[in-house]
């Protein structure tokens, strides 16, 4: 059987990176500024152990890409308060109602983030500045540029983003990817609206951009979720697209089978 370079680089082991969390690490995520329904996906989204994964120090500059409603700003925003930073890049700079309220909600945990536009290279804003992050983290948007969401009309523009978080990174710079899974046999059209995507999809954009394959962990998967649903990842938790209709069915697969990727700017 033959597999084209780029689909068998994604198969092969990746190298051993530790996860084990460290103290500071696990205080974040115990920290009692986060919300209850937050600390109930822990045992789907396992922050101590991906944070660990893509190495970020309590003393670094880490931009989150599209925060949400601030999932992961709630460890975050404790654990990079005292001794480093915590830059938000949403489009165009805006942020919504609920994480604008976490924001306010405790000076103390997040009185130093800032704020920034991204990718301000394709919808307009003022960007994170070049070459000042350590580590650059997004949890589930890849497939959202991949799907060209904001944009009208719908436009990739998956490997602009790539590249302008390339640019923001320092030197040996840390990208952390987490984003809901497509096995590498599916129909690569699947891409295009259903939530998913292949490992090699997002492994030829970081590496196109300029980016090296640090490594991957399975800290995220989940072998129950067979990525073919009728409404595509949002029909399982916690989005639950079909409602009441076989809910304990979904519940029972929980939350999406996700990749996990660290890359590396080369230090020049």
């Amino acid at each position: 059987m033959r597999f084209f370079p780029i689909v068998l680089a994604a198969l092969v082991a990746a190298p051993a990176i530790a996860q084990t969390p460290s103290a500071a690490l696990k205080q974040a995520v115990a920290a009692p500024t986060r919300t209850e329904a937050n600390k109930a996906r822990d045992q789907y989204r396992h922050p101590a152990e991906t944070l660990a994964f893509f190495g970020v120090k309590p003393t670094d500059t880490v931009v989150e890409i599209w925060p949400g409603g601030g999932w992961y700003t709630e460890i975050l925003g404790p654990y990079l308060a005292k001794g480093g930073k915590l830059i938000l890049a949403n489009p165009k700079g805006n942020f919504g109602k609920t994480i604008s309220a976490k924001l306010e909600s405790d000076p103390a945990v997040y009185g130093k983030v800032e704020k920034a536009a991204f990718p301000a290279t394709v919808l307009g804003g003022t960007g994170v500045a070049p070459g000042t992050a350590d580590v650059v983290l997004t949890f589930r948007n890849v497939h959202n540029w991949r799907e060209g969401e904001m944009t009208e009309p719908k436009a990739d523009y998956s490997l602009a983003a790539f590249k302008e978080i390339y640019a923001m990174l320092k030197p040996g710079g840390v990208l952390g990817i987490e984003d809901h899974r497509l096995p590498e046999k599916a129909d690569v059209k699947r891409e295009e609206d259903s939530g998913y995507l292949k490992v090699s999809t997002v492994r030829r954009l970081a590496e196109q951009a300029g980016f090296k394959f640090a490594g991957s962990s399975e800290v995220n998967a989940n072998p129950k979720d067979t990525a073919d649903w009728p409404d595509g990842v949002w029909t399982l938790p916690p989005t639950y697209t079909k409602g009441e209709t076989d809910r304990a069915k979904y519940q029972a697969i929980g939350e999406s089978d996700r990749m996990t990727l660290k890359f590396v700017k080369p230090a020049k």
